[in-house]
């Protein structure tokens, strides 16, 4: 491990900016200064072994501009050119390429672009703008300090779940699956709406992750693993070993308060990727959010925490005006339908126009995108009327207390 950087003594340098976590966020915050500001001194500080954790993650080939894919390709581990979706009554495929970065990926390509930049195994105890406190009581200053430590339990956001179990395996045979399916809701409906995700390594090996849009983000991992090792056994892919196992519960935003919500958490620090509300409010997707901001940042004249807390806070609250539809239709998801009419909603959306699915996914729709959906729920409304229209309004209290009420629906079964 690189030594630490020292402040001790009055002559010892600042260094300009050091990144709180190294989840995905502050990794491409990290990747982007390397090589857009190679004269900054920055260090990133990681309570665990490797950056990014355990994950993986993915995202269509529309949610970014051609020239960010492109940079991104030393992280990319895996492509599709297809995906998929099945429901009930209702399959579809899409000539959108898929891509994916694995947490391996993400620590290998930057572990050697940072170097001595990069502190592992240290756990920050406090934070303030100007220092981080680190769990052996030294001090390290800086004139900028960006916490990405991920969400904040205590939030003034009223949330539905989307909770996942994965387990990467190698099948004895070729499973035959080409394509990214990106939802497989013909499985048993449960824990409110229920999809098997699928990425295709390998001819033999194969990520398949058991995912719920859920009211409560409790997570029973042991169930979830077996249902995955049923779901393989279903498509007569006998499992060899186990690669790895994955496992996570992303916000669904259906209200918040955003006044509220950056008065919390550590007076005047800077915040990156879920922390700062950076990522799509309906799928959960972060990579998108996360480099746009982390160019953004890159670009900034002014990189004193004063000046990053005012660029992070105004970015972020542009996106959530500019995100109010994909709330609605959140409430729509998790208030106004009950646990068993969500499939139906997912699979009515899934026959929409393939190029609004791309900018729904990209967090682009037009006025006139947001029109079709509305009135193509409302052609067929899988929700009654008067439920849907009660969804509208976004009041915190109320969606609180609307989530709450759901939780105590009786799961499908």
């Amino acid at each position: 491990m690189p030594a630490r950087p020292s402040n001790g003594g009055s002559d010892a340098r600042k260094p300009d900016l050091i990144l709180v976590g190294g989840g995905l966020a502050n990794s491409l915050i990290a990747w982007r200064l390397a090589a857009l500001r190679p004269e900054l001194d920055f260090f990133v500080i990681e309570r665990g072994s490797t950056l990014g954790g355990n994950h993986t993650w993915s995202f269509h080939d529309s949610d970014i501009p051609a020239a960010a894919l492109l940079d991104l390709r030393p992280f990319i581990f895996a492509s599709w050119p297809r995906q998929g979706v099945r429901f009930p009554g209702h399959a579809r495929s899409f000539d959108v390429p898929y891509h994916a970065i694995s947490s391996e990926r993400l620590h290998e390509v930057l572990s050697r672009t940072l170097g001595s930049r990069l502190l592992l195994n240290q756990d920050v105890t406090a934070l303030t703008p100007a220092q981080v406190t680190l769990a052996d009581q030294s001090v390290i200053a800086a004139n900028c300090v960006i916490d990405g430590r991920g969400p904040e339990t205590d939030t003034p956001l009223a949330l539905g779940f989307q909770k996942f179990v994965g387990l990467e395996i190698e099948t004895e045979t070729p499973h035959g699956e080409t394509v990214a399916m990106i939802m497989d809701a013909t499985v048993a409906q449960l824990d409110g709406y229920r999809f098997v995700y699928t990425l295709p390594f390998s001819a033999t090996r194969i990520l398949i992750e058991d995912t719920y849009y859920s009211d409560t983000p409790e997570l029973d991992a042991a169930t979830l693993s077996e249902r995955v090792r049923a779901y393989a056994s279903a498509k007569g892919w006998r499992i060899q070993r186990v690669v790895r196992e994955e496992r996570g519960v992303l916000p669904v935003v259906l209200a918040g308060d955003m006044d509220a919500f950056w008065q919390r958490g550590d007076p005047g620090v800077p915040r990156a990727g879920l922390r700062a509300s950076l990522f799509h409010p309906t799928t959960g997707y972060s990579l998108p959010d996360a480099l746009a901001f982390a160019d953004s940042l890159a670009a900034l004249p002014d990189l004193s925490s004063v000046a990053v807390r005012a660029h992070v806070e105004r970015h972020a609250r542009a996106l959530w005006t500019d995100r109010a539809f994909f709330r609605l239709l959140n409430r729509m998801l998790f208030i106004a339908a009950t646990p068993a009419e969500r499939v139906h909603i997912l699979e009515r959306f899934y026959r929409l126009p393939s190029a609004l699915i791309d900018r729904f996914f990209a967090a682009r729709l037009t006025a006139a995108d947001k029109a079709l959906i509305m009135m193509y729920m409302a052609a067929k409304p899988p929700l009654p009327f008067f439920k849907a229209v009660g969804a509208l309004g976004e009041t915190p209290a109320w969606a609180f207390a609307r989530r709450a009420a759901n939780r105590n629906v009786r799961p499908v079964s």
